[in-house]
């Protein structure tokens, strides 16, 4: 077994994380369609200062606030530029741009993925899997990543040929192999960036006379939050945002597209699309969650000294002499002293190494601990309330295991769509008309 999970160091849980390395910018490419523009090394720095998404979120919420009330105060009805074409035009076409935009993102992670990722049945296993999962810098292959020692506060790998690498005690920006480089610096930071355009959603839900729900203000501005930390910190969980997120805001614009057309999408669609949004907040937390714990076995090749062997017997075979000779040449080859041995040294390495990886990912944690329990709530009040209707129509008796098991799928569905509702201010609005 070469894959293990176990606690974390304590230095790791240090809050707020100290010690951590400055972010490091992509480097500059020729520009094509997936890569349209390079982004100047200030620029990437300077938009992942924590005032920018802490100042951003701050006004957001100020500003959905004070809209929601008036909202309310003014009996919902719709603003006046709601009703005219050119706000119709900019819904559809915000729309689009945000279905070709996150189409276009998960495209690029898939391609930075396939790039960076080794397949568990490679030569190295499931390490080597781990490994280029959890090390985002450096060279590829098992035990070459380069990592940010933050005890000795340097830039550090197991490897010699990897610490070659460094430039100016840094990890070179174009050394291809591994997720940082291979785009996730790149592609995740203008995701960073499109969190902030998504709030035009809220905006549009307000002009149309709506209260914003709080579980949607809570939704953008902890998505500015975490996504600040992941590409801050350089947190290697950081693709899973990038990755799974943009594929289901396609699926999501692309849907807002059609019924802003007053196309009519079946029911299944509608009800698919909700689950699959539910089913990331849960993958993409618990996938997190995880890199805390993993370990992973790195075997090192390292030189030690070794005692001079006894005298041999006259009787030694002149083959067994030329392979010494040749086994002394080959050492000397390499640089190894004569008198020194090469052995195999399994090193015990953990996922995530710094406290601001590990920031990174409880934030998200904790970013989604509200709507886990919110789902979970919606959840076994359905299922309790269809499996008492189903017991009383079975005059009392249980249901056969089959029946529950369909019952918690529905009940599943129940509550994937409430939650839809309270994040899109539904069921809110409905709570405010009927205490008036």
């Amino acid at each position: 077994m070469t894959d293990y999970l176990k606690f974390p160091d304590s230095r790791l849980m240090s809050w707020p994380p100290v010690g951590v390395p400055d972010v490091l910018a992509p480097s500059p490419q020729p520009l094509s369609i997936m890569h349209p523009v390079n982004i100047p090394e200030k620029l990437f720095v300077a938009a992942l200062d924590p005032l920018v998404p802490l100042g951003i979120a701050g006004v957001y919420t100020v500003i959905v606030k004070t809209l929601s009330a008036y909202n309310r105060a003014n009996g919902k009805k719709p603003w006046a530029i709601s009703k005219t074409r050119i706000f119709n035009a900019f819904v559809v076409l915000h729309n689009i741009f945000l279905a070709v935009y996150s189409a276009w993102t998960f495209v690029a992670m898939v391609g930075v993925m396939r790039r960076s990722i080794y397949s568990p049945f490679g030569p190295d296993g499931w390490a080597g899997t781990a490994d280029s999962f959890c090390r985002i810098q450096g060279p590829p292959g098992l035990g070459n990543s380069i990592y940010y020692n933050d005890t000795a506060g340097h830039w550090d790998s197991l490897s010699t040929e990897a610490q070659v690498t460094l430039e100016n005690g840094l990890p070179s920006s174009t050394q291809p192999g591994r997720l940082w480089n291979e785009g996730l610096a790149y592609y995740g930071w203008i995701f960073y960036l499109s969190k902030f355009y998504e709030v035009i959603d809220t905006l549009i839900i307000l002009a149309k006379g709506k209260p914003s729900s709080t579980l949607q203000t809570y939704h953008h501005a902890g998505a500015m939050m975490c996504m600040w930390a992941a590409m801050r910190y350089m947190s290697a969980p950081g693709w899973i945002f990038a990755y799974f997120n943009s594929f289901i805001h396609s699926l999501m614009y692309t849907y807002y597209t059609v019924t802003a057309f007053g196309v009519k999408v079946p029911l299944f669609m509608k009800r698919s699309l909700t689950t699959l949004q539910i089913t990331q907040f849960f993958l993409g937390g618990g996938g997190a969650f995880v890199h805390t714990f993993i370990h992973y076995i790195v075997p090192m090749t390292v030189v030690t000294s070794k005692a001079s062997p006894p005298a041999e017997p006259a009787t030694t075979s002149i083959l067994s002499a030329a392979a010494d000779a040749l086994d002394m040449l080959q050492q000397q080859l390499r640089g190894v002293p004569s008198d020194a041995g090469i052995e195999t040294q399994n090193t015990l390495q953990p996922c995530i190494v710094t406290p601001g990886e590990t920031f990174a990912i409880w934030l998200n944690v904790i970013y989604l601990t509200p709507l886990t329990y919110l789902f979970m709530s919606f959840f076994v009040s359905s299922y309790v309330k269809r499996s008492n209707a189903e017991k009383k129509k079975l005059g009392g008796k249980n249901a056969a295991p089959q029946l529950n098991v369909t019952l918690a799928e529905k009940a599943g569905w129940d509550a994937a769509k409430d939650v839809s509702k309270v994040y899109n201010g539904e069921s809110e609005a409905k709570g405010k008309s009927e205490k008036n």
